[in-house]
């Protein structure tokens, strides 16, 4: 039997419905995101257990408190295979819920209600989770890929190669992302970037997979002395006497959080600095090249510029990872082929990588100054205390001491300027 005219849809209809439905979505959606803003602390944060020194007898999960959990299902019998399927579930959820954020704040990142910019407080919130699980996921790939010793040079590219193909993804999804509208010239101009960046995340890489992320963590925070030696050396900037003095509690900070670290490696220490060495340098190069007339517009979006520097950054990686680790890349094969907790973790580093980057850059584009500084300070403290916990790692009192003399110097040498010229 034939249904009867009315009930048939005309292709001229679809677009009208289209538009309708979207415009009913819009509300549950925005109700929804609002919601788990407020819900996620205690779900995505308490809530989230990794896998803890798998061995034969079993996985260790750990929330972050540091109390340990019994795995679901642990009375059935069920083995490390099950449990990583479980932690698996949860940050394959968690990936869910910042891509979607990531996508809503992009369209109303004007909107306030009752002046509070909703949109700022989820960059904040997804940034810092962001942060907070590239960091655990990033030091689980390391340890099943066999430490300093293993395949880091290798994580770290396929990582890159992760939002490499994420950021494809968004310019090929119709209506996601509109593709930069560069010439030769322009992206010519990017390779300097996508270099220096290339030689942090590789160094940064590697310095977390030679010794623990707090220790990393606290000397990455000592950022702003590299910065400021290589922009004066290099690049003609200019640096108070007030900013060089708050210089000495960051690197005394340091020195203390080594003095205190259990487990010292020197290629952690070295590779730490290299690392921000290469990052004072992008920072400056980026700099430059955002300063070129017009490149700006033909860029289209911040999106557009991390994804660029992603893709550079990726191909300098691949010949680095050819030369360091080319030679044992079937066996780094192998084993990916027999540790699933390898493989899914350099997914989920890779993705929580370019997400909490791209995010970290959308709100420091809406805060000023004072803001940025007191962000990155607290978020240094809740990864370096939060992934410290949930990974076991050891914080004896000097480590903690070095760790807050450290940031707090870095959150002066931010703010000191702006505090001299107030007295003035």
């Amino acid at each position: 039997s034939r249904l009867p005219p009315s009930c048939v849809l005309r292709p001229t209809e679809l677009p009208s419905m289209r538009r309708q439905a979207a415009g009913l979505l819009r509300v549950p959606c925005a109700v929804g995101l609002l919601t788990l803003a407020l819900l996620a602390p205690a779900w995505s944060i308490w809530n989230f257990a990794v896998v803890q020194g798998a061995s034969s007898s079993g996985a260790q999960l750990r929330g972050l408190a540091g109390r340990r959990l019994a795995p679901q299902g642990a009375a059935a019998g069920l083995g490390p295979q099950s449990r990583l399927n479980e932690a698996s579930g949860s940050w394959g959820r968690s990936l869910e819920t910042f891509r979607q954020a990531e996508a809503a704040v992009a369209e109303g990142s004007s909107e306030k209600k009752g002046g509070i910019d909703i949109a700022l407080m989820l960059y904040f919130f997804f940034w810092y989770l962001g942060n907070y699980y590239y960091n655990i996921t990033n030091k689980l790939a390391l340890n099943a890929g066999g430490g300093a010793t293993g395949f880091p040079m290798t994580i770290a590219t396929l990582q890159l190669g992760v939002g490499v193909l994420w950021a494809l993804f968004l310019w090929g999804y119709p209506d996601c992302r509109s593709p930069p509208k560069i010439t030769w010239s322009d992206y010519k101009a990017t390779l300097p970037v996508g270099f220096t960046a290339a030689g942090a995340h590789a160094a940064s890489v590697f310095a977390l997979s030679a010794g623990a992320v707090s220790f990393g963590q606290i000397v990455k925070a000592a950022e702003p002395a590299f910065a400021a030696l290589v922009g004066t050396l290099f690049y003609s900037s200019s640096v108070s006497l007030a900013k060089w003095l708050c210089l000495i509690p960051v690197i005394g900070g340091v020195v203390l959080a080594s003095l205190g670290e259990l487990n010292f490696a020197w290629a952690a220490l070295i590779t730490a600095a290299i690392a921000n060495v290469f990052a004072a340098f992008k920072a400056n190069e980026n700099k430059k090249l955002m300063s070129t007339a017009g490149l700006k517009d033909r860029m289209g979006s911040v999106g557009n510029q991390f994804a660029l520097t992603m893709i550079n950054s990726f191909l300098f990686c691949c010949v680095l990872t050819a030369v360091t680790e080319g030679h044992k890349f079937g066996a780094f094969l192998k084993l990916c082929g027999s540790s699933n907790v390898l493989l899914m973790n350099i997914i989920f580093s890779g993705l929580w990588f370019f997400g909490y980057n791209e995010l970290a850059t959308m709100t420091i584009k809406k805060t000023n100054a004072v803001t940025q500084s007191v962000a990155n300070t607290a978020k240094r403290v809740i990864v370096i205390v939060g992934v410290a916990i949930i990974l076991g790692e050891a914080l004896p009192p000097i480590k903690l001491i070095g760790c807050g003399v450290g940031i707090g110097g870095v959150f002066l040498y931010s703010i000191i300027d702006d505090l001299v010229k107030r007295k003035k």
